[in-house]
């Protein structure tokens, strides 16, 4: 995963569990505004996320924060 890709899940993430708890959860879609501007950067999500760890469509932001500090 690319570190621009990294940082702003990150951020996201944070953003989400300060305003509404740890038990907070987000999708892949999350990372993105509601136009497909950049589809490489969303398929790289996409894929991370379905392909490679198999995730549910919501998970816990926690959880995917700790995910993706892990480099998994």
């Amino acid at each position: 995963m690319r570190d621009a890709l990294r940082q702003k899940i990150i951020a996201v993430c944070d953003k989400k569990i300060l305003a509404k708890g740890e038990t907070v959860g987000v999708s892949f879609y999350a990372f993105f505004a509601n136009k497909n501007d950049d589809p490489a950067l969303l398929m790289e999500a996409a894929t991370w996320w379905i392909q490679t760890h198999r995730l549910d469509h919501f998970e816990k932001a926690l959880k995917i924060k700790q995910l993706v500090q892990a480099g998994l």
